[in-house]
Parts: C-alpha cells; sequence; structure tokens
C-alpha cells in the first residue's frame, strides 16, 4: 500500500490523482493508493508520500494535532519516503518562520528566500516572494529517483529539467551530501534532498507534468 499522508495540511487531492498517473503509467493500476489519516494504517504501508502547502507552523501543528507524528518518524526511519514542498521543509531541525522547531531527521534550517532579502532578476528588479513558476532544476548527482530528468524535455541530456514552485522559504542542509538538486532565483538554492530511504523536493512533481510523473514513477519503483 502507498500512503499519502492526510494531516489537513497537503495538496492530498492533486498528489493523489499524480500517483495514479504515474502507477497507471507502470502497468501497476492493482496497487493500492490510500490518504491515510491514522498512525495505525500509516505504519502498515510500504512507501511513504509526505505532502505539505502553507506555514511549516500551521503543518506542525496540524501533524501534531492529528496524532500522525510519531507514526511518521517510524516510518521515515525505514521506508521509501518522498517529502513533497512543506513536507521537505518539516524534515530539517527548523524553520526561521515563527522560530518552528521540525521533525529533525535532516540537520539543517528553513530559511526565508533570499529573493525578500534583497535579491534581483537579470533587468535588476526585486524579486517577487513567493517564488512561484515553473523553474530549472540541476540535480547534482545520481539517484534512482532522479536519474535521467535533465534533458528530459530537450535535446540535450545536459539541460536541466522543469518544475513547479510555490515557496516563500527554502531548506539550508547542514551536510552538504543531503543535497540532491537546485534551482536559481536570484541565487541557487537546493530544492531536493536524499538520504537513505528519504527523497524530498521542495518543488511540486505532481504539478510538474513530464518531469514530475517521471519522478514519481521512479519513486514508485524505488528499492532503498
Amino acid at each position: 500500500m502507498i500512503a499519502i499522508v492526510d494531516y489537513g495540511s497537503g495538496n492530498v487531492r492533486s498528489v493523489q490523482r499524480a500517483v495514479y498517473a504515474a502507477l497507471q503509467a507502470l502497468g501497476r493500476v492493482e496497487d493500492e493508493v490510500q490518504r491515510v489519516s491514522a498512525p495505525e494504517r500509516l505504519v502498515k504501508a510500504e512507501r511513504i508520500i509526505f505532502p505539505g502547502q502553507g506555514s511549516m507552523n500551521d503543518c506542525m501543528c496540524s501533524l501534531e494535532s492529528s496524532g500522525l507524528k510519531q507514526a511518521l518518524l517510524e516510518c521515515v526511519r525505514s521506508k521509501p519516503f518522498l517529502g513533497i514542498c512543506v513536507g521537505e521543509q518539516m524534515l530539517f531541525d527548523r524553520s526561521e518562520e515563527k522560530s518552528t522547531p521540525g521533525l529533525a531527521v535532516l540537520p539543517g534550517e528553513v530559511v526565508r528566500f533570499h529573493a525578500s532579502r534583497g535579491a534581483k532578476d537579470s533587468q535588476g528588479k526585486p524579486l517577487k516572494v513567493p517564488h512561484m513558476g515553473w523553474n530549472r532544476v540541476r540535480f547534482l548527482r545520481n539517484h534512482p529517483v532522479t536519474q535521467g530528468l535533465s534533458g528530459l524535455q530537450t535535446s540535450s541530456p545536459d539541460d536541466p529539467a522543469w518544475f513547479y514552485f510555490v515557496h516563500s522559504f527554502h531548506a539550508e542542509p547542514a551536510d552538504s551530501s543531503d543535497r540532491l538538486g537546485e534551482a536559481d532565483y536570484g541565487l541557487p538554492f537546493t530544492c531536493a534532498v536524499a538520504r537513505d530511504n528519504i527523497v524530498a523536493t521542495q518543488f511540486h512533481p505532481e504539478k510538474s507534468a513530464a518531469a514530475g510523473l517521471q519522478l514519481l514513477k521512479q519513486f514508485l519503483q524505488w528499492k532503498p
């Protein structure tokens, strides 16, 4: 069973549709996909997808009040795990946003987007926050979940793939070896991380057309 963690603060319906599309593309229409809001069901899942949207502080409060926090921490230690957007941010130690403690699964912190600190575009105009829309992603190392994504929309294997973003904060991993992908918005920022059985992205694969579908397909086949 593939569990999409439903704690009231994630874009669960959109993620579920994208997972069904990925499974159909793989010919695995018999696989079970469930929106899970009960801890006992979450720990029985074989694969975990952890979305999040909005304020990290609100997401952490919702996760705590849902009773899913401890079950999620148990799952993240051993099961194939995909965090999306605030679901990625919550894996870190803390966020600048209201000094919010995270799950402390990965070392590092979530910081306010540097565009709000005076970064400018190529024409010298201040960059808007939130960072919203399509952006190129460079994957920094080989990983089964992101294999082949560079060059997906072009004829060149060295061209970055395009993914969809909506965010005002981003993670800064303390361990550089956790960094998997980066994008540019005024300055480079980490937009994907990976360690052991965990992959997490700041961008939204469920909203990212062919590249997002390919990432989800590869996650669903990944055996860390």
